[in-house]
This record gives C-alpha cells, structure tokens and sequence, in this order.
C-alpha cells in the first residue's frame, strides 16, 4: 500500500436510486457522471489529477491536492445545480436525478488493489450517509444539496471568497456509528433552524450570526425589561408568618382569614414585609362599596 498522501475528496450520491429499474438506474449513472466530469473540468480539474471509483449510485473522485479547491467548490454551487435543472426540465418524473454531494480533504492511501484507506475518507462517507445532508436535499425544494468538512470550511469557505459566501453555510454535527462529526451545511438546516435530532449548531449563535440570548424559550422580554435595567426588588417572608404568598418580590402574609380576589376583601390583620402592619380587612378590586358593613372595616391601621 502506498503512503497516505494529501488529497481533495469529492463524494456524490443519487437520492433514492434503489427506488428505479434497471433501464432508469443505467440513465441516473450516465447523468452522475456526466454531471461529475462537467463540474470537475469548469473547475479545471484535469483528468490526469484526479482518480474516480464507482460506488453504483454514487461516484467518488480523489482530486490532486494542488488542484484549486475554491474553483471546486464554486463549480459545486453553480454548474452543478444549473445541470441538474437542465437535465430534470426534460425528463420524467421517474428520470429526474437529486444529488448529494460531500467535499473534504485529507489524507488517502491506496493500496495495491485500487482500494482506498484513510479516516478522512470514512468520514466524507459518513457526511454523505447521515440524516442532516439527506434531509437537507428532501426538505429544500433544490436538486442538490452539499456539505463541507471542517478543514474545507475552514481553509475556504470561512474566507468568504468570491463565488463562495460563508453566509450560506451552516454548522452542524452528523452523528454516525463514529461518534459525532462536525461540518457544514450549505444552505437552510433541516427542521428550520440549527437544532435538529441529527443536527446541532455549535457555533455558539443565533439564527442570522445573531449572538444568541442568554436563557430564556421564547420570544417575550423579561417583565420590565422595556422599563430600564433596575433590578426587581427581592423580598422574604418574616419568620412565624401563618401563611404567606410571593410575587414579583412582593410578599403578603396572611394572619386568619380569607383571601378574596376581584372585588372582595381580604379579612384579618395584614402584616407587611417592612414590620408595618394594618388591622383590620383590606379591600383588593372593585368599588368601595360594601366595606362599611364588615366590622372594623378601615380602621385600626398602625405604621412601624
């Protein structure tokens, strides 16, 4: 076997190819690989500096590593999903071909049988295979659907070049019998936003690049947040209190009695969190009407 030596790896996948017969399998693997040598040489990928191996319904091609990966990369975005349409606007609906495609680097050995060994290379096999790059191309209304691993992102896509907006990629994190692998999606996450049961944004933002809010589920502001910045009093009970109630930092202690919300009274002495106490029944809601006719009604009241 050879030694490993540093290679671009360009892994592509037709989308539901056991589904078809013979006569519509043998068209879908002429369409993959004319589609494949039209990317590759608008890339300007010559045929003497890449090796190709036929997987059935999906192609892989080991690139030279001095070949350009960002005119790649560019060629995926645009010359490829531009023939997908032109092929799929005349066939049938049984002829129309949707693609997968993975773009990674690293180090591949060959071995004397035309096998290929590395990890990176099993791991563009397992983006290709999981769920986020699947669901990525049956959710989208698009044809063709694209990953990235960590290097290539790293090394060109992030740059935001020309003909490749960093914008347009996503993080995820593909979970596969390998454990959890990170890469990027190109364009909208599946499920519509970066938490998905096989996807996961690790990127530390919300949607847009936005930084995401510190806690919180939903979309309403704090109480008060619109008000200033001044924090909400805190309160606590005074000790021996019977039975008492907290809200908003606000406590009311209740010595006998029944509260009665929405127009009645509270009956008994109320104690107050500062050591004031008022004797007698407090009116909560409504009119005023009424409160002469229960004893001690607003009177006795003491201030500490």
């Amino acid at each position: 076997m050879s030694d490993p030596v540093s290679r671009t790896i360009l892994l592509l996948d037709i989308e539901k190819y056991s589904d078809r017969d013979d006569v519509e399998q043998a068209y879908l693997r002429r369409m993959l690989y004319d589609i494949t040598d039209r990317a590759l040489e608008d890339a300007g990928v010559d045929e003497t500096l890449r090796l190709r191996a036929d997987r059935g319904d999906s192609v892989m091609e080991l690139i030279d590593a001095n070949a350009s990966v960002t005119a790649l990369l560019r060629a995926l975005l645009t010359e490829v999903p531009a023939q997908l349409r032109a092929v799929n606007r005349m066939a049938s609906s049984s002829a129309q071909i949707r693609l997968r495609a993975v773009l990674a680097t690293g180090y591949v050995a060959v071995d004397e049988l035309d096998g290929w060994v590395g990890s990176d290379l099993n791991h563009a096999c397992r983006l290709l295979d999981g769920e986020v790059l699947r669901a990525a191309l049956r959710d989208s209304g698009d044809d063709f659907a694209l990953c990235v691993s960590e290097s290539v992102y790293a090394g060109i896509v992030r740059h935001d070049r020309t003909g490749v907006p960093a914008a347009d990629f996503h993080a995820v994190t593909v979970d596969s019998k390998n454990g959890p692998l990170r890469a990027w999606l190109h364009g909208a996450v599946p499920g519509g936003s970066d938490d998905h049961s096989d996807v996961q944004n690790h990127s530390g933002r919300g949607p847009g690049g936005s930084p995401a809010p510190d806690g919180g589920s939903g979309g309403r502001p704090a109480p008060g947040g619109s008000q200033g910045n001044a924090a909400a009093p805190q309160a606590t009970a005074p000790q021996g209190a019977g039975r008492g109630a907290a809200q908003g930092g606000v406590v009311i202690t209740f010595n006998g009695g029944s509260p009665s919300f929405g127009g009645s009274f509270v009956a008994g002495d109320q104690h107050g969190v500062s050591g004031g106490r008022v004797a007698g029944d407090v009116h909560l809601g409504g009119s005023g009407s009424g409160l002469g006719s229960e004893p001690g009604s607003g009177s006795g009241g003491e201030s500490a």
